[in-house]
Formats: structure tokens, sequence, C-alpha cells
């Protein structure tokens, strides 16, 4: 019986100690690093993630807007923060699985500087035409582009970037020879595009369906893996007959290499919660996303298969950053 009550009451020394080896999270405000400027598409995900995550977690969630070196500013700076979850990188497919590609000298390693948390939300492509162009569907413009090699153009928001890699897939998947135009962002090209100098362009949703449902341009297919809701009678490249075309864009957070699973497991939980509701689904959707939370691993899954997947299209578009 001493031996028993001995036994408890070193149990009850010890468990204020372990306790107190694990502080509650988060202490301080978290700071969110976002890759580009204030008032892009990635920029309005992040801030509409931050307000609902700094009130589950009882802390404010600041952005730091760190553009630069196609997002490598902003993650490089995180991949060097101290692994306590109060520093988080708010990474985009560019930025963390089509960059170890496309430049020669990366400054940080995208799997092994960080600690996926959870996507947020996932979104596509549309392919649109100028009115001069003859197609009505997405087999219509690659019998012209076959019928006219090297002639057809499609511009881009600039070398490397999401609807450049977009156009550069469809050309290889579709084996036709379409000339690349890229712009200084995606406005300048748009420009183009409806006077007409350009072909095509590969561009967000949110950003074209004005011009589609004032006939400016003509949508001949979206990339993703399922239509829009926004645009339900366009069909998918799939759909259209390019079998296995995909080009799914995805936001997402990640905390540096290191960081305490608790900690990890605790932002993927709140990030979840903040995603299920109404309000966040609605809003995605009127931004041409779809809401959408994973696992970590599910995360470190889906990077690890998007960098294999883009290696090649970056090395067969021949583009190349430093």
């Amino acid at each position: 019986m001493h031996s028993l009550a001995a036994a408890l009451a070193s149990c009850l020394l010890v468990a204020p100690l372990v306790h107190a080896q694990a502080p509650a999270y988060p202490r301080q405000p978290v700071t969110l690093v976002v890759p580009f400027p204030a008032g892009g598409p990635t920029d309005a995900m992040a801030r509409v993630l931050a307000q609902k995550l700094g009130d589950r977690l009882g802390q404010q969630v600041i952005i730091d807007n760190r553009g630069g070196a196609g997002g490598g500013i902003a993650a490089e700076l995180v991949a060097r923060a101290p692994a306590d979850g109060h520093t988080l990188f708010f990474g985009t497919t560019g930025t963390v699985a089509i960059n170890p590609s496309l430049y020669t000298k990366l400054r940080y390693d995208p799997v092994k500087d960080f600690a996926p948390v959870s996507l947020m939300a996932t979104t596509m492509n549309v392919l649109v035409v100028s009115p001069q162009i003859p197609a009505k569907n997405l087999g219509d413009l690659v019998a012209l582009a076959k019928a006219k090699p090297g002639e057809l153009t499609y511009g881009s928001a600039g070398n490397g970037s999401s609807n450049h890699l977009s156009g550069e897939l469809f050309r290889t998947s579709a084996a036709i020879q379409i000339n690349h135009i890229p712009y200084k962002g995606s406005a300048p090209a748009l420009v183009d595009l409806l006077g007409g100098r350009l072909s095509m362009m590969f561009d967000t949703i949110a950003q074209q369906t004005q011009n589609i449902a004032a006939n400016k341009v003509q949508a001949l297919a979206v990339t993703g893996p399922k239509r829009s809701p926004l645009l339900p009678n366009v069909p998918t490249a799939q759909e259209a007959g390019l079998k296995g075309f995909d080009v799914t864009i995805w936001y997402g957070v990640l905390a540096p290499r290191g960081t305490p699973a608790p900690v990890v497991e605790r932002l993927q939980r709140e990030m979840a919660a903040v995603m299920a509701t109404d309000e966040m689904k609605k809003r995605m959707e009127a931004d041409g996303a779809e809401a959408r939370t994973t696992t970590p691993a599910e995360f470190a899954a889906l990077i690890k298969s998007d960098t294999a997947k883009w290696a090649p299209v970056v090395k067969n578009s021949g583009a190349s950053l430093d």
C-alpha cells in the first residue's frame, strides 16, 4: 500500500511538469506570408482565410505581402522562420510545385523546408478565344491549329505563369503548334485578346465570366476535372477530347519544417472548420473556386505529384528563370 501511494504521489508531481512543457498555441498573433502583392487573387484568398482563421485561433492572423522572384522571397522567409507555427506560408501551385522546375537557383526546397498543413481551395482556368477565331468548340480550335501550324497565338501573364503552362500543356496534349506571347501580367494580355491581336488565352474563370456573358470572347473549355458552377455549359478539356488534361490551381497553408505536430494538427483542424462553413463555400464559388481542405499527409502527396507533373511541362516550354 505504501508503494502504491508513493507511485500515485509521483504521478501527481510529474503531471504538472509535463503540462508545462506544452505551451498553448498560438501565444501571439500569427503572420501569414503571401507571396504576391496586395490586391491580386492570391492575396484576396489569403485575407478571407486570415480573418476567419484568426477567429478560430483566438489570435489575429496578420497578412504580410512579400512579392518578388515568383513567390520565392516569401517562401524563403517562412522557410527560415522559427518552427513554432507563428509564421506561415500561403502557398500556391506555382510557388510550391512549379518553381522548383522553373528557377535554376531556388533558395528554398518546397519539400524539405516546409510542413504542409492543408489546402484551402482549388480553382481552374478557362480557355477563351477571340471572336475572330472561327472555332465553336475545342475540336474546331485544334483542327484550325493543325491546318495553320504556328499561326495561332496564346497570351499569358509571363513565362512560367499558370496560364502560360496551361497553354504549353494544351500545345503538347493536342500535338499542335501555337505561339506563346508573354505579357507583364494578365491585364495587358486580355486587352490584346479583346482587340483580336491574340488568338486565345487561358485565364481565371472569375476574370472572364463577364467577357463570356457579353460575347466578347468565347469559352471553349475549362481546365479542371469537372465543370465550373460559374460556367455550367462549358465542358472540361477532357470532355472536349483532351484525355487526361487537368490544370487545377490550388492555394494552401504550409509551416516551416520542424513545426510541432500538435501545432500543425490544430491549424489543419481550424482550417477545415473554417472552409466547411456555407459562408466560405459560397465565397469561394463566387470567385470561381472550390473550398477544399486536406490532411497534412494528403497535401504533401499532392505537392509531390504536382511537382512531378509540371517538371516536364516546364522543360518542354523552355521557360527558365533566376
